[in-house]
């Protein structure tokens, strides 16, 4: 990694603690027992379920040469106490959505820097309440958009950035989530949008971000429609699919079940801490309770006069993505396509992870994976933009991603493609899937200034230097 300096020899790591220890918590916890246990040291948990802590702390010790770390522990309600007594410099968040607001606000308020998964908040209210905080204290926020680290959506950034199409007049953006990966949203606490906002605030606040980020704009007026049409309890009766069980695990074959005892890491973290809070972390989902949409098409004015048409799709049997790029000088077309289709064993359940099979699976004839970026000039013939590898998870932007992320200060110069993330574009984000869940309310199209989010959109972005 050229772009970063070495740290200076004998300098203290940083000190953060995790806030959430569920399973997105997996990535910052191997990162600073790893890679970059150089520049930092996780010295704090703060979870209100003691299982899913010791499973990290055990993971922490044995990264020592011991059997667990043993670090201190707290519920979310000592968080103050947490940052005081153990020094803590930077709380990362990687929490149930609705409670971001919340953590974010307390530690920044408590004098540590925040690093946030996303979405930043759920609403305009949880915004206004971290903007305040920021504005108040002066410490840093960092919003980890891995999806703009993935060479793919890099490049895509760098031609539109280097005027290949010239002046974007409009995008066209389809996500579609298969019925493994898309399902699953519907199994866990995001299947209630009080919990997460819903998908298009927990999952497409990536993808917005990644508009917002390409077209260099910021969004003005949202109109969106969408329902539940798949999943749920209504649409399994409609489809005449007869009883369920309440949970996966146990079921027997299904391809809709997930069994925690099929991934030991799911059923340390979830199923072996259930006895704490109750949280069942295999729900079907088709059983009462989804209060989200599974079917979303979004409308998204910006202040330049470009226009983004958005679909999401939550049961494809394929699972990728299309992106069409129209400008004012041709059109710029990514077509990225991460599971061609869903595979299930002999018994009929979905296979976890098709690579730890006996026998690999064949390559899909028709829908092969792959990631494709195609450029044509008016009056010129398509040429393809060659996309480089990338190094780890979410298209190779999550390693890329984690050098920001811990090695900020040890940069040599700014990214020219400008990925670091902070606060205002974790704002910018969610407030398309704010506006959006406000449309499927009242049918009519919103206004994002009417959203009150507490600061203007049109600010200068980004994260401050971190001394």
């Amino acid at each position: 990694m050229g772009d970063f300096a070495p740290p200076v020899a004998g300098r203290p790591r940083r000190r953060y603690a995790i806030a959430g220890t569920g399973h997105r918590a997996g990535m910052y916890v191997a990162a600073l027992t790893g890679d970059h246990a150089d520049v930092g040291e996780i010295v704090a948990w703060l979870d209100p379920n003691l299982a899913r802590i010791d499973y990290y702390d055990i993971q922490v010790g044995r990264a020592l040469g011991r059997g667990a770390a043993g670090l201190p522990r707290y519920t979310p309600e000592g968080l103050e106490r947490m940052v005081a007594e153990q020094r803590v410099e930077t709380v990362v968040v990687t929490s149930v959505d609705r409670t971001h607001a919340d953590l974010v606000d307390r530690s920044l308020r408590a004098g540590a820097d925040v690093v946030v998964e996303k979405p930043l908040a759920t609403d305009a209210a949880g915004c206004r309440r971290i903007i305040r905080a920021v504005a108040d204290t002066g410490n840093d926020l960092v919003m980890t958009f891995n999806y703009r680290y993935a060479p793919r959506n890099a490049t895509l950034r760098q031609v539109i950035a280097d005027g290949m199409i010239g002046e974007v007049t409009g995008v066209h953006f389809e996500w579609v989530l298969d019925t493994m990966h898309g399902a699953d949203y519907f199994r866990r606490w995001h299947r209630e949008k009080t919990d997460s906002g819903g998908l298009l605030v927990h999952k497409a606040s990536h993808h917005f971000d990644l508009v917002n980020w390409w077209i260099d704009d910021v969004p003005v007026r949202v109109y969106a429609s969408g329902a539940l049409r798949f999943y749920g309890d209504a649409n399994a009766a409609a489809r005449g699919m007869g009883p369920r069980p309440e949970r996966g695990t146990g079921a027997g074959p299904d391809p809709f079940a997930l069994d925690l005892r099929a991934d030991p890491r799911l059923e340390a973290l979830y199923l072996r801490a259930e006895q704490h809070d109750g949280y069942r972390r295999d729900q079907d989902p088709f059983a009462p309770g989804v209060t989200i949409e599974d079917n979303m098409s979004v409308l998204v004015d910006y202040r330049r006069g470009a226009t983004l048409t958005y679909a999401l799709n939550a049961h494809s049997p394929w699972e990728g993505y299309r992106v069409s790029v129209n400008g004012t000088l041709g059109r710029a077309e990514l077509t990225v396509v991460e599971r061609g289709h869903v595979q299930l064993d002999g018994e009929g359940n979905v296979v976890l992870d098709p690579s730890a099979t006996r026998e690999a699976p064949a390559a899909d004839p028709v829908r092969p994976a792959e990631e494709r970026l195609v450029v044509q000039k008016h009056w010129s013939r398509a040429e393809e933009v060659i996309i480089p590898d990338g190094i780890g998870g979410h298209g190779g932007g999550d390693a890329l991603l984690l050098m920001d992320v811990f090695r900020r200060d040890l940069r040599l110069q700014a990214d020219p493609l400008g990925r670091p993330a902070g606060y205002l574009d974790g704002v910018r984000a969610v407030a398309v899937g704010i506006a959006a869940n406000r449309s499927m309310l009242s049918g009519q199209p919103v206004l994002v200034d009417e959203l009150d989010l507490g600061v203007s959109l049109e600010e200068v972005p980004g994260p401050r230097a971190r001394p």
